[in-house]
């Protein structure tokens, strides 16, 4: 099979022919329709993104959509011929989805959205989990609750505002101008990503905090997050949250905080049968039309190089490449 390597920091992709992969027991073969490019795929081409442990040389990709083509023993959830999406590799040594053909756990997968492309469901499975495990599994958002998301037209940031929306929240998120529209539209509250914090606890909740905040993007975002929390009951949650913050200022709002490493499950080997669990949830979401990607309006089709100058460069809109 083909895969797409890179040798070292930020050099080119090489195409390099590799006996395809057998399924072992528990695993399915995958044929690779879409794969999907993030922000955390350039930092590894780059040699950056260390958490993600995945030395050069490497075949980069964590998302997927595509065909089973062959199941192991003990496979009781797919068949040959199944349309299936997840986030199968690409770090911790993983072979990435910059390929052909990939074997993954299929605890993992979740058959593909009805409702959705293949370029689309290949755009959800970092992201939306990312979302789903900071809102619905740490903070349990639910129906009458305020929720702030961080960065709402950013990849989990969109992810996060649909599924708030879909569990019945209020949802308010921070946004630049020239994307307020976008978050307008899925019916969430715009913030100008540059107000005060004192500013829009104001005036969004009198002053009382919101019930769940988001931060999607780390440093002092985390810090203005433990201002805009509620007092006593409120959750901050945090995706980028490893640098060094005071928790004075949330210990004195007496809230809480979580944590969330998606990458930990491909990492360990624990805990990837929940990743298949939300990306199940998910795509009951997505045929409800309660969640769908954000794509970016250029399509790159098998053009590596093109799709990741353009998730490096700040895309509007997931980059999904076309195999």
């Amino acid at each position: 099979m083909k895969t797409y390597v890179v040798e070292s920091p930020n050099s080119a992709f090489r195409e390099v022919k590799v006996p395809t992969p057998q399924p072992s027991s528990g695993q399915v073969l995958v044929k690779i329709l879409a794969s999907g490019v993030n922000p955390l795929d350039i930092k590894i081409r780059a040699g950056e993104g260390g958490h993600a442990r995945q030395p050069l040389p490497a075949v980069l990709g964590l998302d997927m959509a595509g065909v089973v083509a062959e199941v192991g023993d003990a496979v009781t959830g797919f068949q040959p011929g199944d349309e299936v999406f997840g986030m199968v590799g690409g770090v911790g040594g993983l072979q990435g989805t910059l390929a052909e053909f990939v074997v993954a756990d299929a605890m993992s997968l979740a058959l593909k959205p009805k409702t959705l492309t293949m370029q689309q469901s290949a755009a959800m499975p970092l992201v939306t989990i990312t979302a789903w495990e900071g809102l619905i599994d740490r903070a349990n958002v639910h129906a009458g609750q305020n929720v702030l998301i961080h960065a709402g037209a950013g990849g989990v940031g969109y992810a996060a505002v649909q599924i708030a929306l879909a569990r019945g929240a209020k949802v308010f998120t921070t946004v630049s101008d020239d994307k307020r529209s976008i978050i307008e539209a899925l019916g969430a509250i715009a913030i100008d990503r540059n107000a005060s914090v004192n500013d829009y606890v104001a005036e969004h909740t009198s002053g009382e905090g919101f019930d769940i905040v988001y931060d999607t993007l780390g440093g002092p975002v985390l810090d203005a997050s433990f201002l805009a929390v509620k007092r006593y009951t409120g959750h901050v949650v945090s995706c980028l949250g490893w640098g060094t913050h005071a928790l004075a200022p949330l210990s004195f709002r007496a809230a809480t905080y979580s944590g969330v490493f998606t990458l930990l499950p491909l990492l360990s080997g624990s805990g990837r049968a929940n990743h298949g669990h939300i990306l199940q949830q998910s795509a009951k979401f997505a045929e409800q039309g309660q969640l769908k990607p954000l794509l970016a309006e250029q399509r790159f089709g098998k053009d590596i190089a093109a799709a990741y100058d353009a998730v490096g460069r700040g895309s509007k809109g997931k980059v999904v490449l076309e195999l």
